[in-house]
This record gives C-alpha cells, sequence and structure tokens, in this order.
C-alpha cells in the first residue's frame, strides 16, 4: 500500500437518535463531539436517524400482509373454495 494516500481508519460510537442504540464500528468518518462507552474509553460519536435497532425491516417489527395470487384473486372474486384449504 501507498503511505500517506488513505483516510484515517479508526473505531467511532454510531448513536441511532431515534432510539438511543448504540455500537462501536470502524470508520473514517470523523467528529468532534465524543462519548465514553462502558468499556471506560472515549470514541468519537457519529449519530445516525436509522439503525438495525429502528428500522422495521431489520428489526422483524413491521408486518407483512400477503399478496393474493391471480388464482386466489378469481376465487374469491367468484365465491370459489380455495383447493388447498380443502386439502
Amino acid at each position: 500500500m501507498k503511505k500517506e494516500i488513505h483516510p484515517d481508519y479508526h473505531e467511532v460510537v454510531f448513536m441511532d437518535t431515534t432510539s438511543g442504540y448504540k455500537f462501536i464500528s470502524g470508520s473514517t468518518k470523523h467528529s468532534e463531539e465524543t462519548v465514553e462507552m462502558e468499556d471506560g474509553k472515549s470514541y468519537p460519536l457519529i449519530r445516525v436517524e436509522i439503525s438495525s435497532d429502528s428500522h422495521p425491516f431489520y428489526t422483524g417489527r413491521q408486518k407483512f400482509t400477503q399478496a393474493d395470487g391471480r388464482v386466489d384473486r378469481f376465487n374469491k372474486k367468484y365465491g370459489l373454495a380455495d383447493a388447498n384449504a380443502a386439502k
């Protein structure tokens, strides 16, 4: 690797602003704000709006509705019994 062309890679704390969840990760981002973690060390603090703690896709809190297929819609429209339910 060439020297002095790569950004400074260091540990920082990312904090989810909606839930307050904090985690340590490596990053090249810089911040003047610092936070002390449970290990007693002080890390630069990067605030993020969404993380795996608050995003419904990653947490599993979002409810997915099952989209009916063409056959199901046809059967529902004409009042026919579901072939899978009879089995």
